[in-house]
């Protein structure tokens, strides 16, 4: 809400209304521990007292009383991050900004205090306004299990503290969700609030897997940045499971809502800055959230718990950001040294589960070393790389047919069928000596894409299921359980328990790479920063002076040079000749747009919406979301391709070339369609064939048939493909680009026989020069 400055008299931080000011938004206090281990003691002096801060952080920079004071560089799990004193130049000189030797004082915590009374008092009365209002409006929908996820680091210690100042104590919980890879110091502050909660009546409850991380680590394959099957194994699924159990909502099936209060903020991830201050199932399917500090920065985080009063947990003491879950995979660099300088042998015992696990280099210590402290161990995206373990699911097509085979399985792949028995889906059953095979038509899902998915997933939780729960918690409506064995009883057949990453974390996280390695997540090439039509007016207007001049953030700037580049209209961050053709066509002329739509035929995302959008049908979003996820395509990526879908309609590409449109419902598309290209120039057609044969390897001579078999794999792209033309209007055409430009192309069609041929001499850009004529 506020920015902020460092002050010169308190050695705090001063909250500000001028947003002129421009900081991290994510300061930490600093304190002896950490100074210690960065060697803050071989240049300043300073009292070894853990109790008040000395300096402030942001990210490698270290504030000392409004000055800097240092920064380092570097750093990794053994390799501390090298200290750098900050100089500035005084009379044509650098000197240290704080000479060697000065004695560093404390931060006044009380004059800090003070100094921001009145706006932190603002910024606490509409956060807690917020929280009740919230409370109110979700009673009155019926909705009366509250609960407050609580994690013991300083986000979740000052949610807490502020609902517990906003709302009647016996009207929520508290619950800690407690994964096992807690840093040592979070549980003393767990358990001081556990005490407090239960002293003044406030319902505090602790969730656990039933799985140690020393188990499911060996279970699972160490989780990755990819594969992230902790969160879900670890945190999310005991948190809802315990709830139901303590407010016996499991026996209430079809009534289980929960609405709980999360302390995420914008600023701590990219991620996260999209998020909204009330979501339902954002956190965990089914259930309602508040943010309510999600426009909170760590400034106004500090300031809060100096103000209250409140724990602070030691792991900040001791140069730790963030008190999460001990070497977790989103870690890395100086992040990893502090941790494993804090806490050696609880961060061992985590390194040695990667070594025991690690097949790849189990004969070279050193490589496995690096490995690990280079972080090619949080790199990982399957199991290719994990110590040969038995492999319990089998899949292969063959002459339209899928054969599935299951090898001791985990669990009743009958009770998993339920979840499916809309479908309606026709297969072949086959017990084999240590499990069954399983044999259905591709034809069966011609319909309904996503039932093939769907279906594979029932067989994929058959045969790795380790009663993980986390199918269970997914289910909203309780029909799952794992009381005993897999029960599924009164099935909706809601879907919830597909929406886990190939049907099963287990099998996701394990899977060996078939037929080869697919880069499914270079399908999502602009992330959500697709380009809008002002961008590219803009950009047409300005040409290089548009990057000097723009309203662009990084991301967007990243994203639109992406799309420039793969359109054509900018090579080596210079304009180029399409860029000077498209502004003597016209920004919108149909003939410049469908030369820019040759490009992007083989930018990956366009690639995908021209090989599975048929042209003139209307997709759902969720068609097109299970067609990606069954390439393997991430659920939020998915998400981002269909909504760049739209912005690519709303470019002159679809107003004006008409490549495509979407329907809306309310704020969120509905419907998303590809339609014929309005390609009425020849030249755009002929600018395509040399791009098709360029791209299949200077491939000159084709025939007609060819580029109307769009069941041919190939790199390049057949402009009928792309543009969505017909047999009769590509013969139209090539027939007129042969009579007016022979000397690039040749196409004959005589006695049932078609030959193109395309001169060896030219290129694409070549073609670029008609436009002059």
């Amino acid at each position: 809400m506020y920015t902020y400055r460092y002050d010169e008299t308190t050695g705090g931080i001063v909250l500000l209304d001028d947003d002129t000011v421009m900081h991290s938004n994510e300061p930490r206090p600093v304190y002896a521990r950490e100074m210690d281990f960065i060697g803050m003691d071989r240049h300043w002096t300073y009292d070894r007292q853990m109790e008040i801060p000395y300096l402030w952080a942001e990210a490698g920079t270290y504030w000392y009383r409004g000055t800097i004071i240092a920064k380092v560089k570097g750093g990794a799990l053994y390799e501390a991050p090298v200290l750098e004193p900050f100089c500035k130049v005084e009379e044509a000189r650098e000197v240290q900004a704080v000479p060697d030797g000065t004695e560093l004082l404390p931060v006044d915590l009380p004059g800090m205090i003070e100094q921001n009374r009145m706006r932190l008092s603002l910024l606490e009365q509409m956060t807690a306004k917020r929280i009740y209002n919230y409370y109110k409006a979700q009673l009155k929908k019926e909705l009366r299990l509250f609960h407050v996820a609580f994690s013991g680091g300083k986000d979740s210690l000052v949610l807490l503290d502020l609902v517990r100042r906003s709302l009647p104590k016996t009207d929520y919980m508290v619950v800690f969700g407690d994964t096992g890879m807690e840093f040592p110091d979070t549980y003393e502050v767990v358990d001081a609030v556990e005490r407090q909660c239960r002293e003044e009546g406030i319902a505090f409850y602790r969730a656990k897997s039933q799985f140690d991380p020393m188990d499911s680590w060996q279970i699972f394959g160490p989780p990755s940045r990819v594969l992230r099957w902790c969160c879900s194994v670890h945190k999310a699924a005991p948190q809802t499971l315990e709830i139901r159990r303590r407010r016996g909502e499991e026996n209430e099936k079809h009534r289980y809502i929960g609405t709980d209060f999360v302390g995420v903020r914008k600023y701590e991830s990219l991620n996260r800055a999209g998020y909204d201050f009330e979501n339902v199932g954002k956190k965990q399917r089914g259930q309602h959230s508040q943010n309510p500090i999600l426009e909170w920065s760590s400034a106004e985080i500090w300031l809060y718990i100096y103000t209250h009063h409140l724990m602070v947990n030691e792991a900040y003491k001791k140069g730790n950001s963030r008190a999460g879950c001990l070497f977790c995979p989103m870690g890395g660099g100086k992040g990893d040294y502090f941790q494993h300088r804090s806490y050696p042998q609880e961060v061992d015992r985590f390194i040695e589960l990667i070594k025991r696990t690690n097949a790849r280099d189990r004969d070279d210590p050193q490589a496995l070393q690096t490995y690990i402290t280079n972080g090619g161990w949080n790199a990982r995206k399957n199991g290719r790389d994990l110590v040969a373990r038995e492999q319990h699911y089998f899949e292969e097509t063959k002459d339209g047919r899928i054969h599935i085979t299951v090898r001791n399985p985990g669990t009743d792949w009958r009770e998993w069928i339920k979840t499916m028995e809309y479908a309606h889906i026709h297969y072949e059953y086959t017990p084999l000596e240590d499990g069954y095979q399983i044999t259905v038509s591709e034809s069966e899902f011609r319909e309904y894409p996503a039932n093939k998915t769907k279906f594979k997933q029932v067989f994929k939780k058959a045969a790795c299921c380790v009663q993980c729960r986390v199918c269970e918690a997914n289910c909203p409506l309780g029909c799952i359980s794992f009381e005993e064995n897999l029960r599924i009883d009164s099935c909706q057949s809601c879907g919830r328990c597909h929406e886990i990453p190939d049907g099963c974390l287990v099998y996701h996280s394990t899977r060996l790479p078939m037929g080869g390695t697919r880069k499914v997540n270079s399908v999502n090439s602009f992330a959500n920063h697709a380009p809008k039509a002002g961008w590219v007016k803009d950009y047409l207007a300005k040409g290089g002076a548009f990057w000097t001049d723009n309203s662009l953030g990084p991301n967007q700037v990243g994203m639109f040079k992406r799309f420039l580049r793969d359109s054509g209209l900018m090579e080596d961050n210079a304009v180029t000749a399409l860029f000077g053709l498209m502004n003597r066509l016209g920004g919108e002329h149909p003939a410049g747009w469908g030369l820019l739509l040759a490009n992007l035929a083989y930018n990956p995302q366009c690639m995908w919406y021209i090989n599975h959008m048929e042209i003139g049908r209307a997709y759902t979003r969720e068609q097109i979301a299970e067609m990606l996820m069954e390439e393997g395509v991430s659920k939020n990526d998915a998400t981002s391709i269909i909504n760049a879908f739209k912005r690519f309609c709303d470019l002159p590409l679809g107003t004006a070339l008409q490549f495509g449109s979407t329907a809306m419902t309310g704020r969120q598309i509905s419907t998303l369609t590809r339609t014929k290209a309005l390609v009425e120039d020849g030249r755009v057609v002929l600018y395509a064939l040399f791009k098709f044969a360029e791209a299949c390897g200077d491939y000159y001579q084709f025939t007609l048939e060819r580029l109307l078999n769009h069941r041919v794999e190939s790199a390049g792209v057949s402009p009928t493909k792309i543009f969505g033309l017909n047999r009769e209007e590509m013969e139209r055409f090539l027939n007129g680009l042969t009579a007016r430009y022979s000397e690039f192309i040749n196409a004959t069609f005589t006695h049932d026989l078609d030959k193109i041929s395309l001169a060896e001499d030219k290129t694409a850009e070549d073609v670029l020069k008609l436009f002059e004529e």
